[in-house]
């Protein structure tokens, strides 16, 4: 079966950190551009940040550039997203997606992951709250 599952979500305080992660079952991520975006009710979909899994060009919106770190791990074929000094602004549903696409890292995050070619999580609740 091919999916992509996530987790780390939950409740943290401002200023807190939390780690998410992406583990591609049934597929290498070798050959994807992998990203994480979030959406907040009312708002539209925004893309967060994204990596390609083959030569680790990384893409970072400017909200959470310094701030949060995509990474991979090639052994377990996973992506992580670690989120430090979180704040209630970065309160969203987040999804992980694996894009096949020959889009840049950028493209991807700025203009969406094709429709075609990419799987998707099911996504994770990201609270941040006092």
């Amino acid at each position: 079966q091919v999916q992509l599952v996530e987790s780390g979500g939950g409740l943290v305080q401002p200023g807190g950190s939390l780690r998410l992660s992406c583990a591609a079952s049934g597929f290498p991520l070798d050959y994807y551009v992998i990203g994480w975006f979030r959406q907040a009710p009312g708002k539209e979909r925004e893309g967060v940040s994204c990596i390609n899994y083959n030569d680790g060009r990384t893409y970072y919106s400017g909200s959470v550039k310094g701030r949060f770190t995509i990474s991979r791990d090639n052994a377990k074929n996973t992506v992580y997203l670690d989120m430090n000094n979180l704040n209630p602004e970065d309160t969203a549903v987040y999804y992980c997606a694996a894009d096949a696409s020959l889009n840049s890292v950028q493209a991807v995050c700025v203009l969406g992951p094709s429709q075609t070619v990419t799987y998707w999580s099911q996504g994770t609740q990201v609270t941040v709250s006092s």
